[in-house]
């Protein structure tokens, strides 16, 4: 069994969100897959409230691609401008004397997803969450037990890819209106991520991860690892400039 764990926790220390994919077709069954990874994954009460929608057309991924562009990294930018500059996403992060209006339409070229093999879409239907207790509704429909089990599909996902020799990137979509309507989504489904699947264009990584010391405790919270809010803000401002070079390159 310590053989098996040790190969998990490879796969785990080395996946990340790659940002750069080659645009190599995929042998036959690849992201199908994928999917049936994901298909496993737990959620309250066995609802299973996912769907996936594999996208291959090449016009229906630039589509897709125009969609998240112009709205979703418009938006995602122009909202990260207003933390303190140490404090930003680093995707976000400005050089000295950087036009804020240029790296914005910069950044946009990064995602050609009409370029790499194949996009999965993860949908959530919350009538599935009624089949969970009551508490699980107490905060709506677009809550706790329907985007729990839709996150833990989506790792299964990213984590079987990898497994497959394959990179994928974590793309949460905060405006769901113009993917709902590219691929005909019914309203009262949740449009939740966009998976861009395909062969890394770089080479994996080791991740970065708080030491398990600092996270760990046994029998009772251990007072002494509580963190203040301006201990959590200087903590965030070094951890972006831990992962500012990775975001650069990938």
């Amino acid at each position: 069994m310590t053989k098996e764990y040790d190969l998990l926790l490879n796969l785990l220390q080395y996946r990340s969100s790659v940002r750069r994919l080659k645009p190599d077709p995929l042998p036959d069954g690849y992201v199908e897959k994928v999917v049936e990874a994901g298909r496993w994954a737990m959620s309250g009460a066995n609802s299973q409230p996912w769907e996936f929608i594999i996208v291959r057309d090449p016009k229906i991924k630039k589509e897709l691609a125009e969609a998240y562009r112009e709205i979703n990294a418009d938006y995602n930018f122009w909202m990260e401008q207003q933390r303190i500059p140490e404090l930003r996403h680093p995707s976000f992060q400005l050089a000295e004397g950087e036009n804020p209006y240029e790296k914005a339409e910069n950044m946009k070229k990064r995602y050609r997803w009409e370029e790499v093999p194949a996009l999965i879409a993860v949908i959530g239907d919350g009538r599935r969450q009624w089949g969970t207790v009551m508490g699980g509704h107490t905060f709506g429909r677009d809550q706790s037990h329907l985007t729990d089990g839709l996150a833990n599909a989506c790792m299964l996902m990213h984590l079987a890819a990898a497994s497959l020799g394959l990179g994928t990137q974590w793309v949460t979509i905060h405006i769901q209106d113009p993917f709902k309507r590219i691929l005909e989504v019914p309203d009262i489904y949740t449009f939740y991520l966009i998976i861009p699947i395909g062969y890394p264009a770089i080479e994996p990584k080791r991740g970065v991860r708080r030491e398990l010391s600092e996270m760990l405790h046994y029998e009772k919270y251990d007072q002494s690892k509580y963190m203040s809010n301006a201990e959590v803000i200087n903590y965030l401002a070094k951890l972006r400039g831990n992962t500012l070079e990775k975001y650069k390159i990938n």
